[in-house]
Protein backbone atom coordinates (compact mmCIF):
# COMPACT_ATOMS: atom_id res chain seq x y z
CA UNK A 1 0.00 0.00 0.00
CA UNK A 2 1.67 3.11 -0.69
CA UNK A 3 1.60 6.22 0.87
CA UNK A 4 0.03 9.12 -0.60
CA UNK A 5 1.20 12.81 -1.03
CA UNK A 6 -0.34 15.60 -2.64
CA UNK A 7 0.75 16.30 -6.61
CA UNK A 8 1.84 12.68 -6.64
CA UNK A 9 1.18 10.86 -9.54
CA UNK A 10 -0.27 7.27 -9.98
CA UNK A 11 -1.39 5.08 -12.62
CA UNK A 12 -3.97 2.33 -12.99
CA UNK A 13 -2.25 -1.23 -13.86
CA UNK A 14 -5.42 -2.61 -15.97
CA UNK A 15 -6.37 0.40 -18.19
CA UNK A 16 -5.38 4.07 -19.38
CA UNK A 17 -6.28 5.99 -16.06
CA UNK A 18 -4.03 8.19 -14.54
CA UNK A 19 -4.62 10.43 -11.87
CA UNK A 20 -2.76 12.88 -9.06
CA UNK A 21 -3.56 13.26 -6.02
CA UNK A 22 -5.18 16.36 -4.79
CA UNK A 23 -5.54 15.81 -0.89
CA UNK A 24 -4.90 12.91 1.12
CA UNK A 25 -5.25 11.31 4.64
CA UNK A 26 -2.41 10.46 6.62
CA UNK A 27 -0.51 6.63 6.32
CA UNK A 28 -1.02 3.85 3.64
CA UNK A 29 -4.02 3.90 1.66
CA UNK A 30 -4.94 0.83 -0.68
CA UNK A 31 -6.05 2.91 -3.67
CA UNK A 32 -7.15 0.57 -6.74
CA UNK A 33 -8.40 1.52 -9.97
CA UNK A 34 -10.52 -1.66 -11.83
CA UNK A 35 -9.80 -3.69 -8.52
CA UNK A 36 -5.76 -3.36 -8.86
CA UNK A 37 -4.08 -1.68 -6.95
CA UNK A 38 -2.42 1.45 -8.63
CA UNK A 39 1.44 2.14 -9.47
CA UNK A 40 3.31 5.40 -9.27
CA UNK A 41 3.04 6.74 -13.02
CA UNK A 42 5.80 6.53 -15.85
CA UNK A 43 5.87 3.23 -15.70
CA UNK A 44 4.92 -0.10 -17.85
CA UNK A 45 0.92 0.39 -19.93
CA UNK A 46 -1.57 -1.28 -19.12
CA UNK A 47 -1.49 -5.26 -18.64
CA UNK A 48 -5.47 -6.72 -18.38
CA UNK A 49 -8.43 -5.43 -18.01
CA UNK A 50 -10.83 -3.78 -15.05
CA UNK A 51 -12.73 -6.03 -12.79
CA UNK A 52 -16.69 -5.93 -13.72
CA UNK A 53 -18.08 -4.42 -10.65
CA UNK A 54 -15.27 -1.53 -11.15
CA UNK A 55 -15.19 -0.95 -14.47
CA UNK A 56 -17.40 1.86 -14.74
CA UNK A 57 -14.54 4.29 -15.68
CA UNK A 58 -12.83 7.46 -14.62
CA UNK A 59 -13.24 10.72 -16.65
CA UNK A 60 -10.60 13.26 -17.37
CA UNK A 61 -11.01 16.22 -15.29
CA UNK A 62 -13.24 15.30 -12.39
CA UNK A 63 -12.38 14.89 -9.05
CA UNK A 64 -12.87 11.77 -7.36
CA UNK A 65 -13.71 11.50 -3.33
CA UNK A 66 -13.73 8.90 -0.35
CA UNK A 67 -16.79 8.81 1.38
CA UNK A 68 -14.83 10.70 4.24
CA UNK A 69 -13.69 13.15 1.83
CA UNK A 70 -10.08 12.91 3.10
CA UNK A 71 -9.05 11.16 -0.01
CA UNK A 72 -9.34 13.57 -3.63
CA UNK A 73 -7.76 13.04 -6.92
CA UNK A 74 -7.69 14.41 -10.22
CA UNK A 75 -8.24 12.48 -13.22
CA UNK A 76 -5.60 13.57 -16.00
CA UNK A 77 -5.83 10.80 -17.96
CA UNK A 78 -9.34 8.88 -18.42
CA UNK A 79 -9.86 5.06 -18.66
CA UNK A 80 -12.20 2.22 -18.22
CA UNK A 81 -11.44 1.02 -14.55
CA UNK A 82 -13.52 2.79 -11.59
CA UNK A 83 -11.15 4.61 -8.66
CA UNK A 84 -11.50 3.07 -5.09
CA UNK A 85 -9.98 2.35 -2.03
CA UNK A 86 -10.09 -0.96 -0.33
CA UNK A 87 -12.97 -2.17 -2.08
CA UNK A 88 -15.05 0.85 -2.17
CA UNK A 89 -15.62 2.99 -5.49
CA UNK A 90 -14.68 6.75 -5.13
CA UNK A 91 -17.34 9.05 -5.80
CA UNK A 92 -17.68 12.48 -7.71
CA UNK A 93 -17.18 15.32 -6.54
CA UNK A 94 -20.10 17.29 -6.95
CA UNK A 95 -19.17 20.99 -7.68
CA UNK A 96 -20.02 23.58 -5.22
CA UNK A 97 -22.84 26.05 -6.24
CA UNK A 98 -22.31 29.60 -7.15
CA UNK A 99 -23.76 32.11 -4.40
CA UNK A 100 -26.90 33.62 -5.92
CA UNK A 101 -26.55 37.58 -6.93
CA UNK A 102 -29.51 39.74 -6.84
Amino acid sequence: MPELTPGSRWASQVCTTEVIVVRAPDGDVDLECGASPVVAAGGSGPDGSPDAGAADGSLLGKRYVDGDDTLELLCTKPGDGSLGVGGTLLGLKEAKPLPASD
